[in-house]
C-alpha cells in the first residue's frame, strides 16, 4: 500500500501511508484508537474505497471496490467481533454461499461435513464440522474463520484484536494457528494492544499516529518504550499510576451469597483502595457482579453498603440509586448508546439535576457535560458528534464520565482496557487512581494479569464460582495469582 488517503467528514483518518508485507510474514499494526488502522484494513478488505495512492497485490496495482474483489485476491479479514452465523454448522459457515451441490442441485451436506473436516484436520483441530456455531467457544468458533479465510485460497489474512476474546489456555493455539499459516506462504496483518503477544508471533511492525505513517521496526530489534513512545508520541514514563491508599473503612461488604452460578462469595471492599478480581474465563468474577447489582438473584447470603443491608430483590436501579456503579466489559452494547451524541451519555445518569417536572436547565447540563470532557480529557470534535464515533479510549472515558457525574461509592470496573490502546490505558490507570485517592472504593475485573498485579491493593482469585483466596499487597503476584486460579 503506497501513499493511502481516506477522509471522512471532518476528519483526515489517512493521510499518506505506507504499509507493505511479505509472504509467510506476521506484519503488526500499531496504533492508539483512532490513529487509522481500522481505516487501513477496512480498505484493504474492501470495505472503504481509498481517496487516492496504491494498492499492489503480487507485483500488480489493483483497485478493490468490494468485499468479494478482497476476496478474490486472496485477502481475507478475520474481524475482533467474529462474523458467523450461530445457528448453522461450522460446515455450513465455511461454505456459506458456496455450498457444494449434488447432481440434483441439493446441497450436498456429505461432501461438505467431509471437506470441512479435512480443513480442521490440517489445523490438527478435532472439530465436529456438523456443530453448531452457537455450541462451539470462542477460540473454536475464530479457529472457524481462519479454516474459511484459508478455503477462499487465501494469501493474505487480517486479524483484528484475535486475542481480545479469548482465555489465556486458547492464545498459544491460535499462535500455532499462525504459525501453520505461515509455513504455507500465508502473509498476515496483526492488530493487536497486546504488546507481549508482537514477541510470540510478529516479524516486523508498522505503527500509524494520527491517520499518519510514524515508523517500520523489526519486532527483534526494538522495545516496548520504543513502540509506545512512537505510539502516542511522546514518552509514557508511569504506565501504572498508583498512590496506595491507607485503606481501612469497610464501604462494601459481601456475606456467603450464593446464586445459581457462584457460592460462599464473601469480601470486603475499602474505601479508597483498588479490589482486584482475577481467575480464568467463567470462574465466576462478572457473576459476582451481577449478584453485587442485582441482576442475579441472589438466593441467600447478605450485601452490605456503608453499613446498611441491600435488601436480595431490590433491581439494579435501586442499586445505582444507593451509589453502586458498573464500567461494563461490552462497552458498546451495555455501557454507551453509540447513535446518541456524547452528551446524551455523558447526562443520561444524572438527568434530575437540570429536568425538574417540565423545567429544564441547559445551563447545569452544559456545566456537567463541560466537567465531564475537561476533567477525563475526552477527545470529541464537540459534544453533539455521535459517542459511536469516538475511539475506544474515549468511549470508555466517556462510560468513566457518566458515572463519575453521579457520586458513586463503588464503582465495578470490568475488563476496563480491554480493546483500547497503551496510551489511553494509561489515562484510565491514572483515572483510577484519582478515584481511589478521592475514596471511591472499585472492584476492578481484569484478565491482563500486569494490570491486576499493578493496579490492585488486594486480588481476589476465582475458580469455578467461588473465592480460593484473597491475597494482600505484598503477596500479589502472577505465580501465586494462577496457583490459585488453577488449583485442583
Amino acid at each position: 500500500m503506497r501513499k493511502i488517503c481516506k477522509r471522512f467528514p471532518g476528519v483526515n483518518a489517512l493521510d499518506g501511508v505506507d504499509f507493505d508485507l511479505y509472504p509467510g510474514e506476521v506484519h503488526a499494526l500499531l496504533g492508539e484508537n483512532g490513529a487509522g488502522k481500522s481505516t487501513l484494513i477496512k480498505i484493504l478488505g474492501g470495505i472503504y474505497p481509498k481517496d487516492s495512492g496504491e494498492i499492489l497485490i503480487e507485483g500488480r496495482n489493483v483497485n478493490i471496490g468490494d468485499v468479494n474483489q478482497a476476496r478474490d485476491l486472496g485477502i481475507n479479514v478475520i474481524h475482533q467481533e467474529l462474523v458467523l452465523v450461530p445457528h448453522l454448522s461450522a460446515a455450513e459457515n465455511i461454505f456459506l454461499g458456496r455450498e457444494p451441490k449434488t447432481k440434483t442441485g441439493l446441497v450436498d451436506f456429505t461432501l461438505m461435513n467431509r471437506e470441512a473436516s479435512h480443513m480442521f484436520g490440517s489445523f490438527n483441530l478435532d472439530i465436529n464440522p456438523k456443530k453448531l456455531i452457537a455450541e462451539l467457544s470462542i477460540a473454536q468458533q475464530q479457529v472457524v474463520e481462519i479454516v474459511k479465510a484459508v478455503s477462499f485460497s487465501a494469501k493474505l489474512i487480517i486479524m483484528d484484536e484475535p486475542t481480545s476474546s479469548i482465555a489465556n489456555k486458547d492464545v498459544e493455539a491460535l499462535f500455532l494457528n499462525i504459525r501453520q499459516l505461515k509455513a504455507q506462504g500465508i502473509g498476515i496483518i496483526y492488530i493487536s494492544h497486546r504488546m507481549s503477544e508482537l514477541k510470540e508471533v510478529a516479524d516486523r511492525v508498522t505503527i500509524l499516529r494520527d491517520g499518519k505513517y510514524a515508523a517500520t521496526k523489526r519486532v527483534s530489534e526494538a522495545s516496548n518504550d520504543e513502540l509506545i513512545s512512537l505510539m502516542v508520541g511522546r514518552p509514557i514514563t508511569n504506565y501504572y499510576t498508583r498512590t496506595y491508599n491507607d485503606c481501612s473503612e469497610v464501604v462494601l461488604k459481601v456475606e456467603k451469597i450464593h446464586t445459581t452460578r457462584i457460592s460462599d462469595v464473601n469480601f470486603e471492599l475499602r474505601k479508597g483502595e483498588i479490589l482486584g478480581f482475577s481467575g480464568l474465563i467463567g470462574a465466576g468474577r462478572t457473576e459476582t457482579v451481577l449478584a453485587l447489582l442485582g441482576i442475579d438473584r441472589v438466593l441467600s447470603g447478605k450485601i452490605f453498603l456503608e453499613g446498611r443491608e441491600i435488601a436480595p430483590g431490590e433491581a439494579i436501579g435501586t442499586h445505582i440509586k444507593k451509589g453502586i456503579a458498573l464500567v461494563p466489559e461490552d462497552r458498546k452494547a451495555e455501557g454507551l448508546f453509540p447513535y446518541q451524541s456524547v452528551s446524551f451519555n455523558l447526562t443520561l445518569k444524572v438527568l434530575s439535576r437540570f429536568i425538574r417536572g417540565i423545567v429544564y436547565d441547559r445551563a447545569v447540563e452544559r456545566g456537567i457535560v463541560e466537567d465531564g470532557l475537561r476533567k477525563l480529557s475526552i477527545r470529541a470534535a464537540n459534544a453533539a458528534m455521535p459517542t459511536g464515533l469516538l475511539s475506544g479510549g474515549n468511549q470508555q472515558k466517556t462510560i468513566f464520565a457518566s458515572w463519575l457525574a453521579a457520586n458513586p461509592k463503588v464503582l465495578i470496573l470490568d475488563e476496563p482496557t480491554r480493546g483500547i490502546d497503551v496510551g489511553a490505558k494509561s489515562e484510565i490507570y491514572a483515572i483510577m487512581n484519582e478515584l481511589a485517592k478521592s475514596g471511591v472504593g472499585i472492584i476492578m475485573i481484569s484478565s491482563e494479569l500486569p494490570e491486576i498485579i499493578n493496579m490492585s491493593d488486594r486480588v481476589v482469585v476465582m475458580r469455578e464460582g467461588r473465592i480460593q483466596a484473597v491475597l494482600e499487597r505484598d503477596d500479589i503476584n502472577q505465580e501465586k495469582i494462577m496457583q490459585y486460579a488453577v488449583m485442583l
